[in-house]
Formats: structure tokens, sequence, C-alpha cells
């Protein structure tokens, strides 16, 4: 079982425009109603490529209840545990002449102790029974940023791999708990440690330094520009497929989906690199979020350049199943 955790889902109101007219009043939008958050983006595209997961969130209130309905809706299962605070909402308006999408977002929920703790007391028999946990998306409160640690205590204590995208004042604990592998953007880190990281060499020397927190793979995309990624103490530089980008909100998440997937099918990294890269493209030449086709994907993914950093690895080294 793929078990996610979304510790701050979002439930996302869609207006899209054929394009926008600023200082007046637009009316006759498409209007959605859509599940988000990081981990849900994660799921959905899981299930695009025939890969079933299970969700687990905190979820409160009218919003919270809406937002249940459309994970139902989309068929991905589900287990929460229910918050006194309103689940976060945004309203996301598309115009599609102008290629152009705004997001505006409510203020995260307060999370309880007690929340928490009944969070913790279930992620632990439900790691248990899973194959891969992934941590993905920010985490709404003080609360709540001793969740994602302990779940990757939990995972190296039954010997589970599990996948950190997570971000903010937590991240250095979620490190120092030694997940199996890690995925953020440039800017992230960047922000989350007030770091200035930019040139390859600062790049490679963190890439070491998470290596030598025993931490097997690291993923560090940026944008549309080539980003790095390690497989044990291995380094690749990557050249992402030049695209017309319309949105690349959920792209990020598409990205640990096909590498993910990668994982499932034991594909040596470098073509697990290429699969979620070309995944992460794709999503973004799209106003849809997480929602690319598999076939669309094997189509374009030997076109994504994956080229070593310093010694190279042997091909028996790159297979999943070795970790």
């Amino acid at each position: 079982m793929i078990l996610i955790i979304t510790l701050n889902p979002l439930l996302e109101r869609r207006f899209t425009y054929e394009q926008i007219k600023s200082g007046s009043v637009n009316r006759n939008a498409e209007t959605r109603i859509s599940a988000g958050g990081k981990g849900i983006n994660v799921s959905r595209q899981l299930k695009k490529f025939g890969l079933k997961s299970y969700n687990y969130l905190f979820s409160g209130g009218t919003n919270g209840k809406i937002h249940r309905d459309a994970l139902k809706n989309e068929a991905l299962d589900f287990t929460f545990v229910s918050t006194k605070s309103e689940t976060r909402h945004a309203a996301v308006v598309i115009s599609e002449k102008d290629k152009i999408t705004s997001s505006f977002f409510s203020e995260d929920p307060i999370i309880l102790q007690t929340e928490v703790d009944e969070f913790k007391l279930k992620l632990d028999k439900m790691i248990q029974n899973c194959e891969i946990v992934i941590f993905s998306g920010s985490s709404p409160s003080i609360e709540t940023d001793s969740i994602i640690p302990y779940g990757i205590e939990l995972a190296n204590k039954y010997d589970k791999v599990s996948i950190c995208d997570t971000y903010g004042n937590h991240l250095q604990s979620c490190i120092d708990a030694g997940p199996t592998m890690i995925h953020n953007n440039l800017s992230e880190i960047n922000k989350s440690f007030n770091f200035n990281m930019e040139g390859e060499k600062s790049i490679i020397e963190f890439l070491n330094h998470l290596y030598h927190k025993n931490i097997k793979r690291v993923y560090l995309t940026n944008g549309s520009n080539n980003f790095y990624a390690s497989n044990f103490d291995y380094i690749y530089k990557i050249k992402p497929l030049a695209i017309q980008e319309y949105d690349a909100t959920g792209s990020g998440d598409s990205f640990v989906a096909g590498i993910v997937n990668g994982w499932i099918n034991s594909d040596l990294f470098e073509d697990s690199l290429k699969f979620a890269t070309a995944t992460a493209a794709l999503n973004a030449a799209t106003f849809d979020v997480s929602n690319v086709n598999i076939e669309d994907v094997i189509k374009i993914k030997d076109k994504v350049e994956v080229l070593p950093v310093g010694k190279k690895t042997k091909t028996i080294d790159d297979s999943p199943r070795e970790i």
C-alpha cells in the first residue's frame, strides 16, 4: 500500500474565464470544486498511472466535508482526523486567453494538540501496513510540526520506505529523522534554511550533506531550470523539457508520483528521473492539476537529459530494491 500523509489539505474553488477584465466584474465562469493539497495531488497522479494510494489527512468544518465529498467523487481513498478548525480553502482564478492562474488562500487551520495526538496514534498502525509512506505538503501549525519527523521515525522502525516532501520550520527535524528520500524545490530549501544556494558547487555540497545524514535519494528541483538529484553519493544534473507553461501548480507533486511509479516498477534511477521530470513538465503545460496520462509521459520521457556529475554509477547500483 502507498500511504500519503497530507497535514494541510486544501479545498479549491476554481473559476475559469476565457479572459479576465481587470478592474471589472467578471461573470459566467466555468466553476469546479476540487480537492487540493500536495498529497492529494500525488494521489490523483498515481491513480492516472494505475497505482492505488490511501490518503490520511486532517479535515474540519463545512470546507472539510466538501473536500471529502470531492475526494469521493474522484474515487481517492482516505481516512481523516476531524478538527474543530475549518479546512483551509482557496479561490483559483484562471484566464485561459492570457494563460494566467491566480490563487487566493485562506488562513491555515488551527490544529489542537489532542487532534495531533489522535493523528499520531492512527499513523503508527497505518505505517505498519504500508510499503511506502509519503509525507507531502506544509505543516499548518506549530502543533503539527512534530508529525512528519515522528512518522519518518516510525517508517524506519518498521522498515518502510519514506518520502519527505515538505518545507518550513520543521524541515530540519524531518531531515534529522532520516527519510529514505527527500524532494524539495530549491526555493523551498533556501527559504526554510535561509540559504542562498544557486551554483552547482553549493548544491552538490548540500546533496552530499544529506547523503551523510543517511538519506538515500534526494531530488532538488528548480522549476523549469536545470536541477540536481542524488542516488546515494552519485549525483546527477537533469535538463527538463522545454514546454509552453500554463500553470505549474502540482508539478512537484506529479514529479513525486513519477518517482513512486519508478520505485514500484523497479525502474533504474535514471529512468525514473526521466519519467518523473516528463510528468512534471506535462503537468505544467495544462491548467489541470496532476492529471497527466502515462501514455503521454512515455512518449517524451527519453527526451529528458540526465547527466552524471562526478563519478559514474554502475547499473546494478541503480535498482530501487537495492536500497
